[in-house]
């Protein structure tokens, strides 16, 4: 292997464990080209509703264990449901706690976005809402390919965190690469 072994993390913006977005976190290792490995970080479910009160008392360990991830990762893939035309409520409270924490673990960092859902446009709205927050973390948020599963339901087996569609697990190996590539600059 002549490339640089990159190093990523997953953020997952879904609680539920038996979420599509989970199955498919947790099927991307299996789905990275050679060289490139990725974890999951800890759940977004741990960490407290963003406070300036709690922050002062100090970061959360949730907090800072994630950021340190974060920051020590060559890029990050967020993979996320839309819940109401947005983001989920719980990884946005994830993104203003990592806002605060300094240095800023995103700064400069390469950063996917996978998005889903049950209609026909994937995801498309929440994977732009993210986006504009992003902008404020000063991420290098990957422009292609963009990863938005439209009727997730039929593409992804839950049960046996799969992506049971060819094509669309394709797709997102090639994001994967396209992310690698990216950190590798």
């Amino acid at each position: 292997m002549s490339e640089k072994p990159v190093h990523f993390v997953v953020l997952l913006g879904s609680l539920r464990r038996g979420s599509f977005h989970r199955a498919v976190a947790e099927a991307l290792p299996a789905l990275a080209p050679e060289g490139v490995t990725i974890d999951q970080l800890g759940s977004i479910g741990d960490l407290p509703h963003y406070s300036a009160d709690l922050q002062a008392e100090g970061f959360p360990l949730a907090v800072t264990d994630m950021a340190e991830r974060i920051a020590a990762a060559d890029g990050v893939i967020i993979v996320t449901p839309e819940y109401n035309y947005s983001v989920p409520g719980a990884l946005k409270n994830a993104l203003d706690w990592f806002s605060r924490v300094q240095p800023q673990p995103f700064a400069g960092k390469p950063v996917a976005i996978q998005t889903g859902s049950p209609g026909a446009i994937g995801g498309a709205r929440a994977q732009y809402h993210l986006r504009q927050v992003l902008v404020f973390l000063d991420a290098q948020v990957l422009t292609k390919p963009e990863v938005m599963i439209g009727q997730i339901g039929g593409k992804v087996d839950a049960a046996t965190h799969a992506i049971s569609d060819k094509g669309t697990a394709a797709f997102v190996g090639q994001q994967i690469a396209a992310l690698a590539a990216m950190a590798r600059r």
